[in-house]
């Protein structure tokens, strides 16, 4: 009996300790380059919520790990990512959260023929959008099911 007590206060203990850890990130633990990072954030620091100091700090040290050359690229795309209306940005995050559910075999097929298409040449990638936007709606549908079928295409007559 006393030893289940003890297993059941170590428990709880160690429940405790888990739950302490999830107050966040105290400033002053970072390291001065993740504060330099973050230094936008200063005043508002002990306001955030635990989840978004943790996802700011990875991001700070991601942003440290990335050469010049990457972080000019990582500015540009967010700028772009920045000017698109709320609408576009909304849709975006709505398409990738069912992205990240998909199961990874259908993730890497995305990530594949992804490739591939920025592989084309501009022209063949307009080309590709032009027929695309150009159909109907049903001819939009059989494409999609065909494609995540896998299936060869059938012979179109329309």
């Amino acid at each position: 009996m006393r030893a289940k007590l003890l297993i059941l206060v170590a428990a709880l203990l160690a429940f405790g300790v888990a739950m302490a850890d999830d107050d966040g990130i105290d400033w002053d633990s970072m390291t001065a380059q993740q504060q330099q990072v973050l230094q936008p954030y200063a005043n508002s620091w002990e306001r955030l919520g635990p989840q978004r100091q943790h996802h700011l700090v990875t991001g700070a040290d991601r942003w440290a790990s990335m050469s010049r050359k990457q972080r000019q690229a990582a500015q540009r795309r967010f700028k772009k990512w920045r000017e698109l209306p709320d609408e576009r940005r909304n849709f975006i995050r709505d398409r990738y959260e069912i992205y990240r559910n998909l199961p990874p075999a259908e993730q890497r097929r995305i990530r594949d023929n992804f490739r591939h298409y920025r592989r084309l040449r501009q022209d063949q990638r307009q080309m590709l959008r032009d027929r695309y936007f150009n159909m109907t709606p049903e001819q939009r549908r059989r494409l999609r099911n065909r494609m995540r079928d896998h299936r060869p295409a059938p012979p179109s007559r329309d």
